[in-house]
């Protein structure tokens, strides 16, 4: 850029040696001669001051050290959106007569190459492009208007994460063009979002995904930009420090995705306006400190009214320490699937195994936890390991065998919603299964009988085995010890609590453990 300055630069971003930045100043700064740009860093490391020199304040930063003050030939303001899909899809002018060699510009970078020409004719062809990736390519404006339309009208998804837009009007310009949009990112552009009453419609009438991470946007304008998107699908905001303000009523009603990750000014209260999203299925609130929440439209055993179709709730990276709020998500009617990991109740330097059991028998409809599927035989596991975990509780608050005598406390019935359902479902815990401990030590001993149920002959056996052993190895010691090949033993457990009832070791990759095969139970082999 030359020395010449005018005030439309103001607001402009800007790139200096690979950093960005925000003109906030252009002018003369005394008593050094010339015109000078005050720019706020993306990064306030960067800086050296707060906009000020020598007593005089000429911009503001919302960092001490976010500023400094650049001659305007050391800025780059960025290029047009054209000029930047053509720097990195389109081929050299000069390209070798035999069709072999070619000198292709991938990212503004010179690239030799041989043999491609074929996939190089298409990338060259921009009126195919479908998909375009512009992450960090300088761009600032949509540029000659008219000629993104003309050029690559059929372009679907594009990526303009950091970059040098400025204003969410030149988004428009740019998707005013772009007619089949479906996909668009723009996370950690610094943008000027609009304000104001006036819908905006039509712009992005076939937009399906917007990633606006790290941009500034508020709750207010992420509204206001929604009217403009009637089909959209998926919603990224992380990193903005949005506050949920308003209940969207006449926006984002079509949303199935939305991330509202590493926004730490959310709390459980803000969570509420957005409860009756009719089609939100999957949730993303990762690293925002939440601790708890109660749905209080809904009583012990009952569904609440609020997220009606969420399946999928990912609470990442917060501070939940209670087990009440899992009591709670057992509320939400349409939740399978669950991502909980590094809060303090879950820390991997606790027990993985006891608190996995934990959750599953704490929200029964449950599918999926951590990104790992829930096995019919896991969920018999932890139920009827959570059920006699906490039977002389239970007990002790008046859970009796006959359920006609049951008298449960409030305060028992609050801590385990679920422990009346799962005795009626599994029968209640008789006085001999109390006095067990059934969430082991991984690697505890278990002393179990072994029968064969088709070797009358075969004397029962009694071996002491490590809970953590697999039931594949668990068969290579019966195949040793009865000379039976591996391939031909089928496996399976009952225990002496529950005679009649048996379960089969299906899973070789599984443990005993997982099984929740414990102490005094017997071994079924067959063969």
């Amino acid at each position: 850029m030359s020395d010449t300055l005018t005030l439309d630069v103001i607001g402009r971003r800007v790139k200096v040696n690979g950093e960005h930045a925000t003109v906030r100043f252009a002018g003369v700064v005394p008593p050094v001669a010339g015109p000078w740009l005050g720019v706020e860093w993306d990064n306030p490391e960067r800086g050296k001051h707060d906009g000020s020199h020598e007593g005089t304040v000429y911009f503001k930063c919302r960092h001490p050290t976010g500023g400094s003050f650049i001659r305007p030939k050391k800025v780059n303001f960025g290029i047009d959106f054209l000029t930047a899909v053509k720097n990195r899809y389109v081929l050299e002018d000069e390209l070798e007569e035999d069709g072999k060699e070619q000198i292709v510009t991938i990212g503004n970078k010179p690239v030799e190459t041989i043999g491609f020409d074929s996939v190089m004719k298409q990338q060259s062809q921009l009126s195919k492009l479908q998909e375009v990736s512009l992450r960090n390519c300088a761009v600032s404006c949509a540029g000659e208007k008219g000629g993104v339309a003309e050029a690559c009208p059929n372009i679907r998804n594009v990526d303009l994460s950091k970059n040098l837009l400025s204003s969410w009007d030149e988004v428009i310009h740019i998707a005013d063009q772009l007619r089949h949009l479906e996909v668009l990112n723009l996370s950690e552009n610094k943008l000027k979002f609009p304000s104001g009453s006036a819908p905006l419609t039509g712009t992005f009438s076939a937009l399906k995904v917007l990633v606006l991470n790290g941009t500034g946007i508020t709750w207010a304008e992420v509204l206001r930009c929604a009217a403009g998107c009637p089909g959209l699908e998926e919603l990224y905001l992380k990193s903005n420090e949005i506050f949920i303000s308003e209940r969207p009523t006449d926006v984002l009603q079509t949303i199935r995705l939305l991330d509202l990750s590493s926004n730490q000014l959310i709390d459980e209260s803000q969570l509420f306006l957005i409860a009756h999203l009719p089609r939100l299925e999957q949730l993303i609130l990762s690293d925002i400190g939440i601790s708890s929440i109660h749905f209080p439209d809904a009583g012990i055993g009952c569904k609440t009214s609020m997220f009606p179709s969420l399946q999928y709730l990912v609470v990442n990276d917060n501070q939940i320490s209670q087990w009440s709020f899992f009591n709670e998500l057992d509320k939400l009617p349409s939740l399978r699937a669950l991502s909980c990991l590094r809060n303090p109740l879950t820390k991997d330097d606790k027990d993985t195994r006891t608190t996995r059991q934990l959750i599953i028998a704490k929200i029964g409809q449950l599918k999926t936890l951590n990104k790992c599927e829930i096995l019919p035989e896991e969920r018999l596991g932890a139920e009827l390991d959570y059920q006699r975990a906490f039977g002389n509780e239970w007990k002790k608050a008046g859970g009796h065998q006959d359920p006609d005598k049951n008298r449960l406390s409030e305060e028992f019935l609050a801590a385990h919603p679920r422990y009346q359902f799962l005795c009626l479902k599994y029968g209640a815990p008789e006085d001999g299964e109390l006095k067990r401990q059934p969430l082991m030590l991984k690697n505890q001993l278990l002393t179990l009988k072994i029968k064969y149920p088709h070797q009358l002959d075969q004397k029962v056996l009694e071996k002491q085995l490590p809970g953590s052993m697999t039931i594949q190895k668990v068969k290579g010691f019966l195949s040793r010890l009865l000379k039976v090949p591996v391939s031909d033993l089928l496996l399976s457990y009952e225990s002496p609590e529950k005679p009649g009832r048996e379960i089969e070791l299906e899973n070789d990759l599984k443990s005993l453990q997982f099984y929740s095969v414990e102490n005094g139970d017997c071994l079924l082999v067959r063969w």
